[in-house]
């Protein structure tokens, strides 16, 4: 069965998308950016503040769905600019500290929804 999940303590979508799905007690994220769900705006001006606000968007969602940064197995990063991984990868250690960590692509890509620099999405167990 195919559950969808919605919160509106998380940005909201502005597409046909949902922000996560549940299928077989796995929650399938779509990729956040550093979108504040409290005011709808761009969060943060640099790599290091927009990860933080990706990952809480993520953490938001999650919880939603009765799971957490610590049942995250997958990860998909994309950066406006290759530039930013090792600022990017510092925020991202701190928030996913616990081992085993989640499998990663990072890619770079020619643009962001929003000319955003970071965009992430998670696959997690629930």
């Amino acid at each position: 069965m195919i559950k969808e999940i919605k919160t509106n303590k998380a940005p909201q979508v502005v597409g046909p998308y949902s922000q996560a799905i549940e299928v077989d007690n796995f929650i399938f994220c779509s990729g956040q950016i550093s979108v504040d769900p409290a005011t709808g705006e761009i969060a943060g001006e640099n790599i290091k503040e927009q990860t933080e606000r990706v990952i809480e968007n993520l953490k938001i969602v999650l919880s939603e769905a009765g799971s957490s940064l610590s049942q995250v197995v997958k990860t998909e990063v994309y950066l406006s600019d290759m530039n930013n991984f090792v600022e990017m990868n510092k925020i991202y250690a701190e928030k996913f500290a616990q081992q085993p960590y989640p499998a990663r692509a990072t890619i770079e890509v020619a643009r962001l929804p929003k000319d955003v620099l970071v965009e992430i999405s998670c696959i997690a167990h629930k």
